[in-house]
């Protein structure tokens, strides 16, 4: 469709008016909330959010795979399925039917540096939840028959979602070759030997040690009255005893020397993909400020240099995407790739450190930032209307970096990032000492053949 002048100029004067509201418009919403700590040391955080009748809980503990050892790797992730095998006055899967029955959702999830636990439900059913909790933070079912049919069912997970997929080995590599650090270097879904050597009381240890009050944020947001709330908390929690905290592993990363690199004979894969890793200062730093900055200009959307250079111009890839993660300890930066066919993994690799190297040159535009810092404002906002994302980021923030408040602190770090932090981020940072690449190429006919047998 052509637009006459008439449409031209209306349509000018609207993306001014869009441009002129965006600039003049409110930043993310503050929010309030109290901060307590129990007897038993469990962290308390509250925050009212009356919008909608509504309560989320997130219990958030301090350990992931980084807190495992060689040998016991895939306990964390482990114990994600665990904490839904019943407790001592609940039964085996009744947690999920009575979060459900009454109106509610929830989950799990394991990461590097934190597991958390979530529910969203009615307001009246905040006691519900607040029990259910606490019961499997005192008295968790850690039994043989349990960990038999968790342990197969978290084998399953992988085969599933790893092994039997196209580029599955492909991420869990491209950490492997980053890290010497065995706390980043090993999956968080760990190695099936490990699975099948946790013995009973490995996992009932990991429990004991990990699962304490003093271990965890519980994190209340929605509908109710802060100090009603509390009471409940010390209702349900404040009994329950709390353990000697665990040392905190060593994230320190020995000096690199010169970039690692591996092909991968995907059997699975219709198409290469080149990944690779670059290795950044820590989450909530300002250096990694600037490399999540980055990767939303060279990686967000449609408009992102790379999609724009390399998909619609070059046309060497079918797909871009960038991401640079906020970790406790040294982080990543990752570009992952799809070369178009007739491309080679190498080409479209030389082809995005041309991007890199014109970044270090001549670093990015002021249009650019603020098209990341809008972009950074709506996701803030769309975070904050749901209580439960609310809740649970909350709960990440106080593990990872001890300051829940980045709630209300974190849009605003990203937004004052100055075109030249990011030119020195990518010139000091973007280098190939740090780097680890990972192709992962379609295997030869041959070959599938061979692993079909």
């Amino acid at each position: 469709m052509r637009l006459n002048r008439l449409g031209r100029f209306l349509l000018a004067a609207l993306l001014g008016l869009a441009r002129a509201l965006v600039a003049s418009g409110p930043e993310v919403p503050r929010l309030d909330f109290t901060d307590t700590h129990l007897e038993n040391g469990l962290r308390v955080i509250i925050a009212p959010e009356h919008s909608a009748p509504v309560v989320a809980v997130a219990v958030t503990y301090n350990v992931g795979s980084r807190n495992e050892r060689p040998g016991r790797t895939g306990f964390a992730h482990l114990f994600e399925h665990m904490m839904f095998q019943g407790s001592e006055n609940v039964g085996k899967g009744e947690h999920f039917l009575l979060v459900l029955n009454n109106g509610g959702g929830m989950n799990g999830t394991t990461h590097e540096d934190f597991t958390n636990y979530y529910q969203v439900l009615p307001k009246n059913q905040l006691d519900l939840v607040l029990f259910l909790e606490a019961d499997r933070m005192r008295s968790l079912a850690v039994n043989q028959a349990n960990l038999d049919n968790q342990r197969n069912a978290v084998q399953e997970e992988r085969r599933l979602g790893i092994d039997n997929q196209p580029y599955g080995k492909a991420y869990l590599e491209i950490d492997n070759l980053a890290y010497d650090n065995f706390a980043y270097k090993h999956s968080v879904i760990g190695y099936m030997a490990d699975l099948d050597a946790a013995s009973l009381q490995d996992v009932k240890d990991f429990f004991r040690v990990n699962y304490a009050p003093d271990n965890a944020i519980l994190t209340v947001v929605g509908d109710v009255d802060p100090q009603v709330a509390l009471e409940k908390v010390k209702k349900y929690f404040g009994s329950i005893p709390s353990q000697p905290i665990p040392k905190a592993p060593d994230l320190s990363e020995p000096e690199h020397y010169g970039e690692r690199r591996e092909v991968i004979d995907d059997p699975l894969a219709r198409l290469p993909m080149v990944l690779m890793a670059y290795r950044i200062p820590p989450g909530d730093t300002p250096e990694n400020n600037a490399a999540v900055v980055l990767a939303n200009i060279l990686g967000t959307g449609r408009s992102s240099r790379l999609y724009q250079h390399l998909v619609k111009d070059k046309q060497v890839a079918t797909e871009v995407q960038v991401q640079a993660d906020w970790r406790i300890g040294p982080s990543l930066l990752y570009i992952l790739a799809i070369p178009r066919p007739g491309v080679k993994p190498e080409d479209l690799e030389k082809a995005i450190d041309d991007e890199i190297d014109a970044v270090k040159k001549e670093g990015v535009t002021a249009r650019e930032l603020e098209k990341a810092r809008m972009q950074f404002r709506r996701s803030f906002i769309q975070g904050r209307e749901s209580a439960l994302s609310t809740a649970t980021r909350i709960g990440e923030y106080a593990v990872k970096f001890n300051d829940p408040n980045l709630i209300n602190t974190a849009y605003g770090k990203l937004s004052a990032v100055t075109a030249d932090q990011v030119k020195e981020f990518a010139q000091k940072y973007l280098i190939e000492t740090d780097l680890a690449v990972v192709y992962d190429l379609p295997a030869k006919p041959a070959e599938k053949s061979a692993a079909g047998r």
